[in-house]
């Protein structure tokens, strides 16, 4: 039998010992000569047949180090997944694929499987190795996880359709969906039904070992659905040692992609099929020809069944999604939308201490408020696309919390309304004395393309987010092209209010990020610069529109990076950003974006109160550098917030540490 993984308990135990039928000699008795193999079929026949002579009957497959790397190379390519991901490894036979992410450094992996010998075989394995990855035995039909637990659920080596109905194989699947997490992803690496039922061999054998060979016999269920096995081992001295019969359910990419939608997956994909590159190259069986097939699970978060006494109550304010969004390519919200919505709210729900309410529907944002005062300690204030989405009345989000005396996180209605002017900005900034690229306002009346310096400029939006309206062609180098870009701004995107023309410099593009309240206790995020070398050479370098928003674009390859910065320029700017946060009156957290000049001097381009607070944005990615997690990060804000409030205080009487991540820096800059 050429199968990978499955769902057996102890070969050894007394349930298998009854079953064998042994001579007085010791030898197991042959049934002879069997006309039809599925009557000898038992329902439950993988509860017996995994143990060390399957170790041997399938080994050219299962137990070669080499073609387990080159299957988890494909693998975890097809999956995209990272080492933080929680994988379970489901019927996954002696861990072979668990202990190689274990080796590539994968820390949250489990091993699931029926057999006892199999399981007790990858735990060995993986103390000797001195690997993290767990194991435990159970059936797959009810798995022991908790709803959402796990980001990937990977069921390989050809492990569904052993049960005796199709029924079982579909609760299966619904409990892989239950454990996984919304947006996770399954899998499954299975026997290509079509061609075996065309292509099994009806009669074979092979020597397994020195000592060992292996006779088989096969044919195709009356249904028609599944392939009958029978395997006879023999050892050279001690004669028959196996006599053993099974059958496997012969699924096609088709009829798997049915089961998988009638199971609840969305985003069903066939990724063709392997073939493996067996050393001993004789019966493949059942691992002959295998399909590589994956699906997503699109669901709500699993409501908490209990929540503890002493927890904050926060409420989690976020842009609503049945509404017109103008900052978006298609004005809605879609699937990377709803993705990076559901990562934050995984992130918050590994924080116990809190409890989380989600409120995205802006028509009765105010009764929803209203009715939620006295009820909430804090809002977590995530709506940076504005109220009704619109990015211009952000500010009236935090002026309702204002009206209603319920604290929350982030910038308030003063410093989101001066900070969404970028030439007010620039202004202030000069003001202080805090260096600010040239530039010059072009009014919607104005007919005269005439700038104060010279070329190259760049054109945006005086007011806006997320870059909008700053692409490619945003980058002019004499006066046609500015108009050419002044004309795209206002047909493509729709924009008739000032643009700002700014000289376009060439230096390191750099973001500065803090959290905290400057100047008690905050902390500077390590300063992070874009990486254009994987951007064409005939293209400008600049990280706007395309790069957040257009994956096809070649802007979208740009990546971010710790900054290389003087030690004096860094010193200077962050300097910088801690007296604009203050005079700004930035609040928990903020992002200061920076251009170098051709000779290496730093100039501000905007302040972002309120910045990007989703996975994978760039105080995430500043965040990582320092070494927080995107959990950590959201808890360093939580814990700021709380400490303006003096809640930090109150947490602390009752024992608990209020402010795990933030550290205190004294500003001696």
């Amino acid at each position: 039998m050429v199968n990978d993984k499955s769902e057996v308990p102890d070969p050894g135990s007394k349930e298998k010992d009854k079953e064998k039928e042994k001579s007085k000699s010791g030898k197991q008795i042959m049934k002879g000569e069997v006309p039809n193999l599925e009557e000898h079929v038992k329902s439950d026949w993988w509860r017996y047949i995994f143990n060390s002579i399957y170790m041997k009957t399938d080994g050219d497959v299962v137990d070669d180090n080499r073609l387990t790397a080159t299957e988890i190379d494909h693998f975890s390519t097809l999956l995209n997944i990272n080492k933080d991901d929680h994988i379970l490894d489901l019927c996954c036979g002696q861990g072979r694929h668990s202990l190689e992410l274990s080796r590539r450094g994968f820390s949250n992996i489990v091993g699931f499987d029926r057999s006892h010998y199999l399981i007790q075989r990858a735990r060995s394995r993986a103390k000797k190795e001195n690997l993290v990855a767990k194991f435990r035995e159970g059936d797959a039909r009810k798995l022991p996880f908790s709803p959402d637990t796990f980001d990937v659920v990977m069921i390989l080596g050809n492990s569904i359709g052993y049960f005796e109905t199709m029924q079982d194989d579909m609760r299966v699947l619904k409990e892989v969906f239950r454990v996984l997490k919304p947006w996770g992803r399954i899998l499954l690496d299975v026997a290509d039904g079509g061609f075996l039922k065309n292509n099994y061999q009806p009669r074979s054998w092979e020597w397994i070992s020195n000592n060992m060979f292996v006779c088989r016999e096969r044919s195709l269920s009356i249904d028609g659905h599944r392939l009958v096995s029978r395997e006879v081992v023999t050892h050279v001295d001690k004669g028959v040692i196996a006599d053993q019969f099974y059958a496997e359910r012969l699924y096609t990419d088709e009829s798997m992609g049915k089961l998988l939608l009638a199971a609840g997956y969305t985003s069903f994909e066939s990724h063709g099929t392997i073939i493996p590159d067996s050393q001993r190259n004789q019966d493949l069986g059942m691992m002959e020809k295998r399909m590589i097939l994956t699906a997503q699970v699109k669901k709500e978060w699993s409501k908490s069944k209990s929540k503890k006494k002493d927890v904050r109550n926060v409420v989690v304010i976020l842009g609503d999604p049945r509404k017109f969004d103008p900052l978006k390519p298609q004005s809605v919200f879609d699937d990377d939308d709803f993705y990076t919505i559901d990562q934050m709210k995984d992130a918050l729900r590994g924080l116990p201490e809190y409890s989380f309410k989600f409120i995205d529907n802006h028509d009765t944002l105010i009764h929803d408020l209203t009715e939620l005062k006295g009820k909430t300690d804090v809002v977590l204030n995530l709506c940076d696309e504005g109220f009704n989405n619109n990015p211009r009345l952000e500010l009236h989000v935090p002026s309702l919390l204002e009206a209603l005396n319920i604290p929350y996180s982030g910038a308030g209605p003063q410093c989101l309304a001066i900070c969404y002017d970028k030439s007010l900005t620039r202004g202030l900034a000069k003001e202080m004395d805090i260096p600010v690229a040239e530039a010059d306002i072009i009014r919607p009346e104005d007919t005269i393309m005439e700038i104060p310096f010279g070329f190259p400029v760049i054109t945006k939006p005086n007011f806006g987010d997320s870059s909008f309206g700053i692409t490619q062609r945003s980058i002019a180098n004499n006066v046609k092209e500015l108009e050419n870009a002044i004309k795209e701004i206002k047909d493509k995107f729709g924009y008739d209010k000032p643009i700002l023309v700014e000289e376009f410099l060439t230096g390191s593009d750099i973001s500065v990020g803090i959290i905290g309240n400057p100047p008690d206790s905050y902390t500077v995020l390590p300063i992070i610069e874009e990486d254009y070398s994987l951007l064409p050479q005939d293209l400008p370098r600049l990280c706007g529109y395309e790069a957040k928003w257009l994956p096809d674009s070649p802007y979208f390859k740009i990546t971010s990076i710790p900054a290389q910065l003087p030690e004096e320029t860094e010193k200077f700017v962050i300097a910088c950003c801690l007296r604009l946060y203050e005079r700004l009156e930035c609040r928990d957290y903020c992002r200061f974006d920076w251009r170098l000049d051709s000779e290496g001097n730093p100039k501000l381009l905007e302040v972002n109160p309120n910045p990007g607070w989703c996975w994978d944005g760039h105080l995430a990615k500043m965040a990582k550098i320092q070494g927080m997690g995107y959990k950590e990060m959201l808890t360093a804000i939580l814990a700021s917030v709380e400490q303006r409030y003096g809640l930090a205080q109150e947490r602390a009487t009752n024992g608990q540490h209020a402010n795990p991540e933030l550290v205190e820096v004294t500003n001696s800059l």
